[in-house]
């Protein structure tokens, strides 16, 4: 393998303000890291970089599709690059927790009283997580129904297992890291990307290297959560294998991304795009039994699509989401309401799809270090 690093320093607004944070978003293909600034009310970037492992063998697809995660030690050396590349000497800092070390559940209860309940979620959940409860820590939300109430308790959980949350402070200690806050990277996408005052239903979707995870998030809550196996790589490699493109092409492209698909020649634009089109039938069809599953239970119907991760920067990932579901289509754009430095907008609209995990847990690490100045890390 071999890491192509990008970098950007810069500061944008007088400092007001001397208290930075981080978001760092460990994927399987890449690491992301953001670090933002309080300007007021709002935030500003301060910088941002990413370091990725291209796949140079014709098979190292096959190799890596299965692959959790980098190693430790090869997640702190890539942390580390990204730091000392930007000169970021922010310690403190929020990382979140792929889709597949988190298990995600919703199930309903009997009425009962604010004081019964928890013991009843742990009870109930028990039935859901496939390990031991005593090998994870479980958080829980009451997203609907009222205490007092004949009306039945709608409660939404997650649970990490405790070695994962054990390796992210191996890394985070290795690294010379402070993590203030440690959860599922569908927490800073949510935080990211749904205003505060959207109260429709909206559908979340991030394309990752190796999985997607659809969403539903209803008045900033999150009500259901899927993943599904297939993600860019299985994406690329469904066009690779029908297009006649050479093998140091298909290298690059591997290693690139599907945008290359779009940069070679008008006809082979042509053709990825109908590929790409056919490709995504089997993620645009385990979306809507999501959104179907969704509204049988709830009665509400998701407003809107977002998507997020590399393969939203594609113009045409828009165009064909837009087509097949016939809803409003938005691209992820997690810096629209961040300030940055003047010319730097059209950049960050192009890569705000891949980073909008990093940018929401720098945010969601900002508010929780102020809300628990004095209080240590929750779990």
């Amino acid at each position: 393998m071999h890491f192509d690093i990008l970098i950007f320093n810069f500061s944008v607004l007088p400092k007001l303000f001397a208290k930075k944070f981080l978001g760092i978003d460990v994927g399987t293909s890449s690491i992301r890291i953001v670090e933002l600034e309080a300007a007021g009310q709002k935030f500003s970037l301060s910088n941002y970089g990413q370091i990725d492992v291209g796949l140079v063998e014709s098979d190292a697809f096959d190799q890596a599709k299965n692959a959790a995660a980098f190693s430790a030690d090869e997640t702190v050396q890539m942390i580390q690059t990204v730091l000392a590349e930007a000169k970021i000497k922010t310690r403190q800092c929020a990382f979140s927790i792929p889709d597949f070390s988190t298990f995600f559940t919703a199930f309903s209860l009997p009425p009962m009283t604010e004081k019964e309940l928890p013991a009843a979620v742990m009870f109930e959940a028990r039935q859901h997580i496939p390990l031991p409860m005593e090998s994870v820590t479980v958080d829980w939300q009451l997203v609907g129904g009222e205490f007092g109430k004949s009306e039945k308790l709608e409660v939404t959980v997650a649970a990490i297992p405790n070695e994962v949350i054990a390796l992210y402070q191996e890394i985070a200690a290795k690294a010379k890291l402070q993590i203030i806050l440690l959860e599922a990277e569908i927490f800073g996408l949510c935080q990211a990307l749904v205003a505060k005052d959207e109260a429709r239903a909206i559908c979340l979707v991030d394309i990752g290297a190796q999985s997607t995870v659809c969403s539903l998030i209803e008045k900033q809550v999150l009500r259901y959560s899927h993943s599904f196996d297939r993600g860019r790589n299985y994406l690329v490699e469904e066009i690779i294998k029908r297009l006649p493109i050479n093998p140091e092409t298909a290298r690059d492209i591997r290693s690139r991304g599907l945008n290359l698909f779009f940069m070679i020649d008008p006809e082979t634009k042509r053709k990825a795009k109908d590929l790409l089109r056919e490709s995504l039938i089997p993620v645009f069809k385990e979306i809507e039994v999501m959104m179907g599953d969704y509204r049988r239970l709830t009665g509400s119907e998701a407003a809107k699509i977002i998507v997020s991760g590399g393969t939203g920067a594609i113009l045409e990932t828009k165009e064909l989401f837009a087509d097949y579901f016939k809803k409003e289509i938005e691209i992820a754009d997690p810096f629209k309401d961040i300030y940055c430095r003047a010319g730097l907008e059209s950049e960050l609209k192009n890569i705000g799809p891949a980073y909008a995990v990093a940018v929401g847990m720098a945010q969601r690490g900002f508010k929780f270090s102020k809300r628990n100045k004095n209080k240590p890390m929750k779990n």
